[in-house]
């Protein structure tokens, strides 16, 4: 009877033994799979925010690409603007004075007053003043008192061109006093060139007008006033 008492109470204490290894075992079982899920969860969210980084940087990098195209074109659509307005501009400019279309812009203006000294090659001397006008136009004016004392025109009406490398032409009728009461009528044509923006040298040509003598020829100087 004793023995069969002792043989059930060992029974019952290796039970109780088994049961708590196996609640052991449960235990480590549970905390490991914690563990686990743990780690697959911050495993997932790291992977999630490295995409979400990379792509704040893939759309932060297209939207720099964009707005710096958009900069160059800005800047390229200034450029066309600013290059249509002087263009612009530079066609409404109406030229003070008849240029040929090969003439520089920045060749000397002629408009102005302009005293003459003419030599002829006979060795007259003749002095006029020549004033020229916009649109090609001016006056040429003797500049001799004789013809003022017998009451003789002293002007008249004249032209004038700008033409290639600062030449310039101007022409226009006068009367030249011969002795006390005599004239001389014919056209002076001069063909010169700025030496500077205040000097024009070159030849002169007279025509005249009455018989078939031939025309005269000299130089002459013209200053501006």
């Amino acid at each position: 009877m004793v023995n069969s008492l002792e043989i059930l109470a060992a029974s019952m204490s290796t039970s109780g033994v088994l049961a708590g290894n196996d609640e052991i075992r449960m235990t480590k079982l549970e905390a490991m799979t914690n563990v686990q899920m743990t780690n697959n969860h911050d495993r997932a969210y790291s992977t999630f925010a490295c995409h979400a980084v990379a792509e704040r940087r893939r759309v932060l990098r297209n939207s720099f690409v964009i707005r710096h195209s958009c900069f160059g074109i800005s800047c390229v659509i200034l450029m066309m603007i600013l290059q249509t307005c002087c263009t612009a501009m530079a066609q409404g400019q109406s030229p003070s004075s008849p240029q040929d279309e090969s003439v520089s812009p920045r060749r000397p203006d002629m408009i102005g007053r302009w005293n003459v000294e003419i030599i002829f090659a006979d060795g007259n001397k003749r002095s006029l003043r020549f004033e020229a006008q916009g649109e090609g136009k001016g006056t040429l004016e003797l500049l001799d008192p004789r013809p003022k004392a017998w009451g003789a025109p002293t002007s008249w009406e004249a032209k004038w061109t700008l033409g290639k490398e600062n030449d310039v032409t101007f022409s226009g009728p006068v009367e030249f006093m011969l002795g006390n009461v005599g004239r001389d009528a014919g056209t002076l044509v001069f063909k010169g060139k700025f030496e500077t923006p205040d000097l024009i040298t070159g030849e002169v040509e007279f025509s005249p007008l009455v018989g078939d003598r031939p025309s005269k020829h000299g130089t002459f100087k013209a200053t501006r006033e």
